[in-house]
């Protein structure tokens, strides 16, 4: 049997879904189709044969959007596989159809809806047509979070029989172990992901200034690739001494070891895997109170859910967090371990995944 996976990018699908298809692996042929990258060696490692696949992940353009569509038509064509999964809006709509129409067994994953479900209007009725066509012959449509699934019934854009609902790609508890919690008067926060406002990185830097400016002792380590319009703002904070900018990391684990509370406010999420390897690891977590940050996060208890765009309420949870004890913040974490324990288990999502594929 083989299994071909349609994808936008090879950095999430080698740390997110390495697991998955190393399961596939065992039993069957699986064959990737994506844009080269830096990860494209290691999954061809593990066993996979690499199509390069040039996919433009920004926006709608029908005349590359219609060459995305025969390209999968001539891949799928000369691969004939026995089943196909898709990731991401274009391989889900395109790969979708070409899968299709040329009746073959698909399946597709939602993970998360962006700014397009966000705003309504034009956008997200092209949107909505989009995932419709892709989705309406997929063996089954998994999402990492509840609240998106019930917009894809309620939307009509798929039958409630084909949803299901996995807890996001899962966190691997072996990769991701508990860390002792530091010590030291300083509160270090840590954001990782792509620095731009819909991660709510204005809210974030926002809170920040207000931290120091009260006198708390803190500063925030950041994380990951920006958009350009953040890059003076990033030298500023960093020349006042409360921000340190790391850029992209390969391995985020020692980034985390060193911090003392990790701070996703994000506007809109599938599952953020960075909620779950920050709370695997031991420590306490603040992000948003939304559908695919909140299932991360016990309020209270393993850290603290604030709203969406509202900079108020992150500097209050962000200032709590502060005046929390040394052991009450060490017993959040633990806390967060557990939930990842009882909750997260990527050996857990892979088998579920698996029996709902093949």
């Amino acid at each position: 049997m083989k299994v071909m996976i349609l994808a936008n990018n090879d950095v999430g699908l080698y740390q997110f879904r390495k697991e998955l298809i190393e399961e596939l692996l065992k039993k069957y042929e699986v064959v990737i189709s994506l844009p080269y990258g830096d990860f494209i060696k290691p999954l061809e490692d593990i066993g996979c044969k690499f199509i390069n696949t040039s996919v433009d992940r920004r926006g709608i353009n029908p005349i590359k959007d219609l060459k995305l569509f025969f390209t999968y038509w001539r891949i799928l064509k000369k691969e004939n596989p026995d089943l196909v999964i898709t990731y991401t809006i274009k391989p889900n709509v395109y790969g979708g159809c070409a899968c299709r129409f040329m009746r073959i067994p698909y399946a597709v994953n939602i993970t998360g809806l962006g700014t397009a479900f966000e705003n309504g209007g034009m956008l997200k009725k092209i949107v909505t047509v989009m995932n419709k066509v892709g989705c309406k012959k997929a063996k089954v449509v998994f999402f990492e979070n509840e609240g998106n699934r019930q917009i894809f019934i309620k939307e009509k854009i798929i039958k409630e029989s084909q949803a299901h609902r996995l807890n996001g790609a899962g966190v691997n508890l072996e990769k991701y172990q508990v860390a002792p919690y530091p010590d030291g008067e300083k509160i270090k926060f840590l954001f990782m992901g792509r620095i731009m406002a819909e991660k709510g990185i204005d809210e974030l830097f926002e809170a920040m200034k207000r931290l120091v400016t009260d006198g708390i002792n803190c500063e925030l380590d950041l994380l990951g690739f920006y958009e350009e319009n953040y890059k003076e703002m990033i030298e500023k904070y960093e020349a006042e001494g409360w921000l340190h900018y790391y850029g992209y990391q390969k391995d985020v684990r020692p980034f985390i070891e060193d911090s003392h509370c990790f701070v996703l406010p994000s506007w809109h999420e599938g599952m953020a895997n960075t909620n779950l390897e920050c709370a695997a690891m031991g420590r306490p977590v603040i992000t948003s109170n939304i559908h695919g940050c909140m299932e991360a996060v016990e309020n209270g208890v393993s850290g603290y859910l604030c709203d969406k765009q509202d900079t108020e309420s992150l500097y209050r949870v962000m200032k709590k967090m502060c005046k929390l004890s040394y052991e009450e913040r060490r017993y959040m974490g633990i806390a967060g371990r557990k939930r990842m324990e009882m909750m997260f288990d990527k050996r857990v999502v892979v088998k579920e995944a698996i029996k709902c594929l093949v």
